[in-house]
């Protein structure tokens, strides 16, 4: 029996993923097709001129890392404070594109690669004959407008106008952009003469980016994070990703977990394994070429019993911390060779720095928010550093031949909703699409949030909120279904090979399987 499956958060990046594994071809090429399409079609949660990461498994083997981070110009003033929106905040250059052609020279060694053209043609397609404006967009623009955020509604507002939900919006320079990369090739984004153009364009907006921060940048392939569970070995991104927080908290709930919890407790556990690995995450995330000697026992035994130790089962830990906010897309794929994807792509903040350049049709990240301003930090910025970044896609891989890929957009709900519906699905054992589904909760800020409470959807909250404001959470209710709480999805392959996939009834998204014959 031979599975394709695809889950994305909105259904045209499904489509472009999928039609590239009915052809033939691989989870990794799939998606590029669907990273590309939903840049197109979500554009206020992603861009080319932001950053991705994946994690990808060739059936028997262990799972790489790609790590496309951007990294802070060369030119960038360490003292200066940048402002959150506008040239000044677009001081990181963009890895997504960098981390495209990093998957597909490590899948290319096994399998033969799909052409670019056949890879951006739903994303033409969507520039040329218009998107459909989701509820999703017009918030962002709405926000984004409040902000001021003028190339954005340049870009965005035909006639000077919001557009309606359902309206179409067309972006023909950014179909003009695809067709030139895949005519010239992915690395023309970085050492090509688009490189060159994207370099004076953003310098002319007020922007330190200059063509020496694009020619040096390159992704990187690494040995992703890892730990191990009684359910599973599970992996993430590594530095500078808050990949190191995902794992903690399951292996924390992990070494507390009893079978008789009732809901209540289940989430009182995940909720206090939250905030001890979130401890753990603020001080020593940062750039690798800054990490602490201690970052290699961060995910060992002897620390996760200690963290575990600082839980109580009837009383919540005090929280007031700051959090970071962010806008993202999770995907998933997996193909006819078994190749599993995992995959995150951002620009940070909804429409990143609100930066364009017209030319192209592109918006540029504002990932250069996520460094330390304090020059004790591990995460203090400097030229050619990486800073901190909420991005991190999961796996898993079972004792009993099982996988899974899992994610979630939503800044710091990201290692919060995986351990929802990770423990949901393995270890309540709902099915993958229910767990999803149930109502979640957000420890802190995520994108369009400022409150640092605990949030809980209300049929979540009316169950078991007023038992959680008894142990000591500060605790509020939101609408059911919100999207502050993210777009997950997951793919799941048990030992038969049986699949389930996913997505999120808080998104525009679809998630498809199909047995080959």
């Amino acid at each position: 029996m031979t599975n394709i499956a695809f889950t994305a958060p909105h259904f045209k990046a499904t489509e472009a993923g999928m039609g590239i594994l009915r052809n033939g071809g691989s989870a990794v090429d799939a998606m590029v097709a669907a990273a590309a399409a939903i840049a197109v079609h979500y554009p206020h949660m992603n861009s080319l001129g932001g950053d991705g990461f994946w994690l990808i498994q060739r059936e028997g083997e262990a799972p790489v890392a790609i790590d496309a981070a951007g990294c802070a110009a060369a030119a960038i003033d360490p003292q200066s404070a940048p402002p959150s929106r506008g040239a000044g905040a677009a001081f990181t250059s963009a890895g997504t594109v960098g981390g495209w052609q990093a998957a597909r020279d490590y899948i290319g060694q096994f399998t033969e690669l799909q052409p670019l053209q056949a890879l951006f043609a739903e994303a033409r397609r969507g520039c040329d004959e218009g998107i459909e404006v989701t509820e999703s967009l017009v918030a962002a623009l709405r926000k984004c407008a409040a902000e001021g955020c003028e190339d954005i509604q340049q870009l965005y507002y035909p006639d000077g106008k919001l557009p309606a939900v359902g309206a179409r919006l067309r972006n023909p320079n950014l179909g003009a952009l695809f067709e030139r990369l895949a005519t010239e090739g992915l690395d023309s984004f970085y050492r090509g003469s688009l490189a060159e153009e994207m370099a004076a364009a953003l310098e002319t907006a007020g922007s330190p980016l200059r063509a020496t921060d694009f020619h040096d940048y390159r992704a990187e392939l690494q040995i992703p994070l890892s730990v191990e569970t009684s359910l599973a070995q599970l992996f993430n991104l590594g530095a500078p990703t808050q990949g190191v927080a995902s794992l903690l908290i399951l292996a924390i709930y992990d070494q507390l977990y009893q079978e008789d919890w009732d809901e209540l407790q289940r989430v009182h556990h995940l909720i206090e394994a939250t905030k001890q690995a979130f401890l753990v995450r603020d001080r020593e995330v940062a750039d690798p070429v800054s990490l602490s000697d201690q970052w290699e026992q961060l995910l060992q035994p002897e620390h996760i019993r200690q963290l575990a130790a600082n839980i109580r089962a009837d009383c919540a830990r005090p929280w007031g911390k700051v959090a970071e906010p962010g806008d993202t897309v999770w995907m998933g794929a997996l193909d006819r060779d078994g190749t599993l994807v995992s995959f995150i792509q951002s620009v940070y903040w909804e429409f990143g720095s609100g930066v364009v350049l017209p030319e192209l049709g592109l918006v540029w990240n504002n990932r250069g928010l996520g460094f330390s301003r304090d020059p004790a930090s591990r995460n203090f910025v400097a030229p050619g550093k990486k800073p901190f970044h909420t991005l991190n896609p999961a796996m898993a891989n079972f004792g009993d031949g099982g996988r899974a890929a899992y994610g979630t957009m939503g800044g710091e709900g990201q290692p919060q909703t995986q351990a929802a519906v990770f423990a949901r699905r393995f270890y309540q054992g709902l099915p993958l699409a229910d767990a999803i589904a149930e109502g979640r909760w957000l420890l802190g800020r995520t994108w369009g949030e400022t409150s640092m409470d605990l949030k809980m959807e209300q049929a979540l909250y009316e169950r078991i909120g007023p038992q959680l404001a008894a142990m000591g959470h500060e605790i509020r209710p939101v609408p059911q279904h919100i999207e502050m709480m993210g777009h997950a999805g997951g793919i799941y392959i048990d030992a038969s090979g049986r699949v389930e996939c996913a997505t999120d009834p808080r998104s525009d998204g679809l998630a498809l399987c199909e047995t080959l014959d």
